[in-house]
This record gives C-alpha cells, sequence and structure tokens, in this order.
C-alpha cells in the first residue's frame, strides 16, 4: 500500500473512532486568530492534533491545534481548529493530510478561512473578502504519484471556488447586514512578509489579497470534488507606501482576525445552515 494512503486511513480511523463512527457533513479550516467559530459549535468532540497518528503539530501564532466535531447551522461539521503551513517545514503532504481525512471521513463541503493583507486599495483592517479565485505561488500538493483514489492526475481548477456557494454567501451576508468584499487571493510561502516592492508586483498581477495558506487545501478538495467556499479577513492594509518606522506584526495580525472572527463565523453558519 502506498505509505501515503496508510497515514491518511491511520489518521481517519483513528478520528472515526473517536467521534463515535458519526459523519461530518462540513469540513471547516479557521486560520489565524479565528478560532472563535470554534466555540459556536455545539456537542463538541475536541481531538488535540498531536493525538492523532502522523499528524504534524501546528506551530503557527493563533492556531490552537484541534479537531472539533460537533453541530453548526443544523449540520454535523468537522473543524480545523488551525491548520499547518508550508513555512512551518512540513511537505506539502503533511500540509494537505486534514483535508485527506476529512474527505475518508464523508465531508462534502468544505469552507476554508484565513488572515490575509489587503493589497487592493478598496480593502481595509476588518474586511470580509470571499474569495472567487486564487494565485498560487506554493509548491502544488499533487505533485508526485496520484492518489487514484481521491482524484484525476490533472485536476480542472476553473471554479476552485464554488459560484453557488459563493451567490449564497452573499445572500446571506446582505440578509444579516454583513458587508463583504469579493477578490482573489495569492499565496506564498512566507514566512516572511512581503516587501513593498513584492505588494505591488502582487495587486499589478490581479491579487485583492495575500497570505501563506489555505490553497493547497483548495487544491485538494477540488482534486476530490468537494466544493470549496473561502473567506479572507483583511488583517492589515498590505500597501506599499509606508511610513519609515512602519512594521508589519504577527500579533497584530492575530488582534485584528480575532476582532473580525464573530462576523465571519455568523456568515458561515448561516450559510451552513442553508445548504
Amino acid at each position: 500500500m502506498d505509505e501515503r494512503i496508510k497515514r491518511i486511513n491511520d489518521a481517519a480511523g483513528f478520528v472515526k473512532d473517536r467521534i463515535g463512527g458519526k459523519v461530518p457533513e462540513v469540513g471547516i479550516v479557521l486560520g489565524s486568530g479565528l478560532g472563535k467559530l470554534g466555540d459556536r459549535i455545539s456537542g463538541r468532540i475536541v481531538i488535540p492534533y498531536r493525538e492523532i497518528p502522523g499528524f504534524p503539530v501546528s506551530t503557527a501564532i493563533g492556531h490552537k491545534g484541534n479537531f472539533i466535531l460537533g453541530t453548526l447551522g443544523g449540520k454535523t461539521v468537522l473543524a480545523m481548529q488551525g491548520r499547518f503551513h508550508y513555512y512551518e517545514g512540513y511537505p506539502m503532504e503533511s500540509v494537505v493530510l486534514p483535508i485527506r481525512v476529512m474527505k475518508k471521513l464523508g465531508i462534502k463541503w468544505l469552507f476554508v478561512s484565513n488572515a490575509a493583507g489587503g493589497v487592493n486599495f478598496d480593502f481595509r483592517i476588518g474586511d470580509l473578502m470571499i474569495i472567487r479565485d486564487h494565485i498560487n505561488r506554493l509548491p502544488n500538493p499533487l505533485i508526485g504519484p496520484n492518489l487514484e483514489e481521491f482524484g484525476p492526475r490533472f485536476t480542472d481548477m476553473t471554479r476552485p471556488y464554488d459560484p453557488a456557494l459563493i451567490r449564497k454567501a452573499e445572500e446571506v451576508a446582505a440578509s444579516l447586514g454583513i458587508e463583504v468584499k469579493k477578490g482573489v487571493y495569492l499565496a506564498g510561502t512566507g514566512p516572511t512578509y512581503e516587501t513593498p516592492a513584492e505588494y505591488r508586483y502582487f495587486r499589478m498581477i490581479g491579487a485583492d489579497a495575500v497570505g501563506m495558506s489555505t490553497i493547497p487545501e483548495v487544491i485538494v478538495a477540488r482534486h476530490s470534488s468537494i466544493p470549496v467556499f473561502g473567506v479572507s479577513v483583511i488583517t492589515n492594509e498590505a500597501h506599499d507606501d509606508y511610513a519609515e518606522d512602519y512594521e508589519n506584526d504577527g500579533e497584530a495580525v492575530v488582534a485584528a482576525a480575532d476582532a473580525a472572527a464573530d462576523r465571519m463565523s455568523l456568515l458561515f453558519e448561516n450559510l451552513i445552515r442553508s445548504l
């Protein structure tokens, strides 16, 4: 057996036993400072990543490192309270392992979130941006022998973020009085924040927000034909006209994400309810 498949099956089997065979309908990935949504999940079963066979440990600021199973918006959900990043030194196989485990456990939809810098001049700290497309500057997680049982060798990425979910999210946001933007998310390796010249370049090639995550998870979900919905919380204005003493700060990014987490959680909960 392919060692990758064995690792996925071992982790999925462990989680399945811990959740009593319950089948999650929606998988959720909570980014930096966005773990609050986990508190809205009822009937929670919390599984620390460190207990799951073959799982890495989340080391990023603002990532608690738990799987949470329970009910949100009337659906059984499995939420990642913190993700894994390429910049932590993990291979892509480990970064996307939880998504493949979620697939094995039965999810039908994947919701992803992240904290991102707004390179679009119209974006402000605290804005919610529905991701309509992305630009990938990370290694593709499908490089290597294809896992045929998950999907085809060549995966279509014409619509990485499900158009029907985006339309429904806009309707839900309007009904809740939550203002949302839409845009293109660009992900690089990190862990350094980008230079002003890089921010300017990313804006020129069509990015609205920039971060260090999410896209590998989306690619693997689409490989398995799982519809994806994504939101970036704009945690800093990633422009290129800073004062001489300006510095990007990781703690400030987490604080800004935390301040917007309640609105994002409300949007996710009500969108899940509408599925």
